[in-house]
This record gives structure tokens, sequence and C-alpha cells, in this order.
């Protein structure tokens, strides 16, 4: 898939998932970045570092942080395939951490949404795990009350989510 950096980041969400066939929660991410080539490593990093991308010997590679919880690594996987598909041409210039690997790592700054290409992974990574045909379509179909706890986390729970991340793509 061939996608340009201008593109908004939810239609290159929308367009992967549409790609892959994907029309239910909840999304099964990792097979989306096995169906793109990228390799899933999965190693004990420390707390602020939630996962990585980068690419060796030609492959690319998302570490991800395997004592985080199961909700944050699908939203990391998530985040770093969004880098993947919108900044890929940084991949190759962004931080050398040795000859062979060129990084962009997910931290705890990463989540503030101040840098250009964090919020556009997280936009990628917000419609890529709660795509808005899904959301829309749940919405529709029911009285939905954004302040009630409990269905938040029952639609967190489908979509396998944190409710934070539900709250945030439902506030807009």
């Amino acid at each position: 898939m061939n996608i340009r950096r201008k593109q908004d980041p939810r239609n290159v969400a929308r367009e992967l998932l549409e790609s892959q066939g994907i029309r239910s929660a909840p999304i099964p991410v990792e097979k989306i970045a096995k169906a793109l080539g990228v390799q899933l490593r999965f190693s004990p990093l420390d707390e602020e570092l939630s996962g990585m991308v980068y690419v060796k010997d030609g492959a690319p590679i998302i570490g991800v942080n395997a004592l985080h919880h199961p909700n944050r690594q699908r939203f990391t996987i998530a985040h770093e395939l969004g880098h993947y598909m919108l900044h890929r041409e940084l991949l190759s210039s962004e931080v050398h951490v040795d000859k062979q690997f060129k990084i962009l790592m997910r931290d705890t700054n990463s989540s503030t949404g101040t840098d250009a290409i964090e919020i556009e992974a997280n936009k990628f990574a917000a419609e890529l795990l709660l795509p808005s045909f899904l959301i829309d379509d749940l919405l529709a179909n029911s009285t939905f009350d954004i302040d009630d706890p409990e269905p938040l986390e029952k639609l967190a729970k489908k979509f396998r989510v944190s409710k934070q991340m539900l709250e945030y793509k439902m506030r807009g």
C-alpha cells in the first residue's frame, strides 16, 4: 500500500481496514501488522517506553513493551503502524541506535500529542482500533451517555482498548 504523507491519518487507517476486509471489533492489529510485512517483537522495556518502529536489514520491526497491559500493547502496535504507514521516510534518518538500526520510539511524551508526527500516529491508531464506521453504527443503534461509565467499559472491552482511549475517540 503506497500512502502519501499529506493524507489524513484517519483516512489512511480506514483504507487499511478496508484493504484487509476488516469490518468488526476487536480489530486484529497484530494480524494487520503481519499482513503488511511488519514483524512484532515483544520485550521487557523501561516503563516509560511503550514501543518503537525501526528498520533492520530492510525489514520493518515494531518493538512492544511486553510489560504493558495488552490493551496498551495494542495501542502501541497501532501507533507504530501509523508511523510506518505515514512517516516511513523518517525511519531511515530519525535516530541511529547502531549501524543497522533506524528507530522511532513511543514514550510517555508521545501521548501528550504536541509533536506533529505523534499527533498523526495517535489519530491513525485511534481510527484503526476504533473505526468511525463501527462506532457510528453502535451509537446509532443505542442510547449512549458518554458520561456513564458502564457502557463505556463494555464498549472498551469489546474493542480491547482502554476506557480513556474510547473517551478520547468519542469526544472527537
